[in-house]
């Protein structure tokens, strides 16, 4: 009588792609845009705008390029980061071009803006070079774990592009803020790729120095206070955003980075202590400089106070135009195409262009725009729990946090929460550093989510544990 066993090895199950739902969002993605675009069209001209077909099939392109290649090298990735990347890029060229139709009207009645060009076509082409950066991150970033190598590499080149505006001859002030360089008949904004730069450089940093960090030597009012030696890290990022504000006059990055650094360095060491310490010092900072720096100080009073000064201070000529744009909206808004926040001067080149969204689409639309922005973050700290080494969790973590500081920092100062900043709001507002760097950004982040849903390999198969026979008389 013989007796037969046999024992089979498990592999890995297999997890769903999710590319097909990608792709159906992507759809999508598409035809909002382009919806909208048709919708501005006949609100300001009565008829289909002539380059809806060479709109809608850019952005087609563009959105096909991106998912093949994620398909192919990263068909584990989060299905929502491309979908939503595409619909704000989308939205945010609709826009532009929205208001770079109101220099035309107003210049056939009063011959103004004689040296005016668009910015939207200038746009599209950002957002395409934006597109192959992404793809080229996917194609060349095979694993994220490699830019831990460039841990103090990233550190110099980050210090590098802070101070790059500085330099004189290259560096140029625009609204006040020297966080400009010309280069080629080009301005480029080196902080918005600073941002990407130090993310990976605090990532290497602390996921090597986390356990000194955490360490606490006494306990204060139910905080447990770091140890004085290793407050280094904190006091030196502290000085060196208070540097950037005082030589730059960027509140806003001064902001995004050190509070980008805080965020990390919580979820690094998991002590509360650190941001509490972070948000002192921010505000102590602040309170500091804008003490005796001109510029940032006509922005707290126009955050404070803007009709008081309106006749005296640009900045708060800016902030009552505004507010009176979010008014005007209510809670459904005029109609794409159909209000007047046209009238604040630079509105698509900076954060104001938010002010067009209260105003064209109200409350609701401002309320989507801030759920689309609230996804992307919500599935990047998804992307950093699921990571499965230190360095990605840091790194993810860090991408995500800077990016939601980018639009607290802009809406909250559009909205009159806190002092206006400058910053640029990422996808909406005209800018080429600002649509490549966060393109990038969602590369980065895919890379990372691919690497954290990818099966594990399954072990190999062991032949004497393949089958076992026991033969009994």
């Amino acid at each position: 009588m013989s007796v037969v066993t046999n024992t089979t090895t498990i592999g890995a199950i297999e997890a769903p792609s999710r590319r097909n739902t990608e792709l159906a969002l992507l759809g999508f993605a598409v035809a909002i845009p382009v919806f909208a675009y048709l919708n501005v069209g006949l609100a300001i001209d009565g008829k289909v705008p002539a380059g809806m077909l060479g709109y809608g099939l850019g952005l087609t392109l563009l959105a096909g390029v991106a998912h093949l290649v994620v398909r192919k090298w990263a068909p584990y990735s989060d299905p929502l980061l491309l979908p939503l990347a595409i619909l704000l890029n989308g939205m945010g060229l609709v826009l532009i071009w929205r208001l770079d139709q109101s220099p035309r009207l107003i210049a056939t009645s009063m011959r103004l803006y004689d040296s005016f060009s668009p910015d939207a076509p200038k746009q599209m082409m950002y957002s395409a070079i934006g597109v192959a950066m992404f793809v080229g991150m996917l194609l060349l970033l095979k694993d994220h774990r490699v830019l831990q190598r460039y841990t103090y590499i990233s550190m110099v080149a980050a210090l590098v592009l802070l101070l790059l505006p500085l330099v004189p001859g290259l560096g140029s002030a625009v609204y006040g803020a020297k966080i400009w360089i010309n280069v080629g008949g080009f301005s480029i904004q080196p902080g918005e790729f600073a941002k990407i730069v130090l993310a990976i450089f605090f990532s290497g940093y602390l996921m090597v120095k986390r356990d000194a960090l955490a360490l606490a030597s006494r306990r204060f009012m139910g905080l447990y206070l770091p140890r004085g030696r290793d407050l280094g890290p904190i006091l030196t990022i502290w000085a060196v955003s208070l540097l950037i504000l005082i030589f730059e006059n960027d509140l806003g990055t001064s902001l995004l980075f050190f509070g980008m650094f805080v965020i990390m360095l919580y979820v690094a060491t998991e002590r509360t202590s650190w941001i509490v310490m972070g948000l002192l010092m921010s505000v102590a900072g602040a309170v500091g400089v804008a003490s005796f720096a001109g510029h940032v100080k006509d922005r707290v009073d126009a955050w404070a106070d803007p009709f008081s000064c309106a006749e005296k201070v640009p900045a708060c000529d800016q902030m009552t135009e505004v507010l009176m744009s979010f008014g005007s909206g209510g809670i459904l808004g005029t109609g794409l195409g159909q209000g007047n926040s046209d009238l604040i001067g630079f509105a698509a080149n900076s954060d104001f262009i938010f002010a067009t969204v209260g105003e064209e689409l109200g409350l609701t639309g401002v309320m989507v725009f801030i759920l689309f922005y609230g996804l992307i973050i919500e599935r990047g700290v998804r992307t950093a729990l699921a990571a499965r080494d230190p360095f990605g969790k840091l790194l993810a973590m860090g991408l995500s946090g800077a990016f939601a500081l980018q639009i607290f920092v802009v809406a909250g100062g559009v909205m009159g929460l806190i002092p206006l900043t400058g910053m640029t709001m990422p996808f909406l507002a005209y800018g080429g550093s600002s649509v490549i760097a966060n393109w990038a950004l969602i590369g980065i982040l895919i890379r990372i989510s691919d690497t954290a849903r990818r099966p594990a390999p399954a072990p190999a198969p062991n032949p004497d544990a393949e089958m076992t026979q026991v033969v009994r008389p």
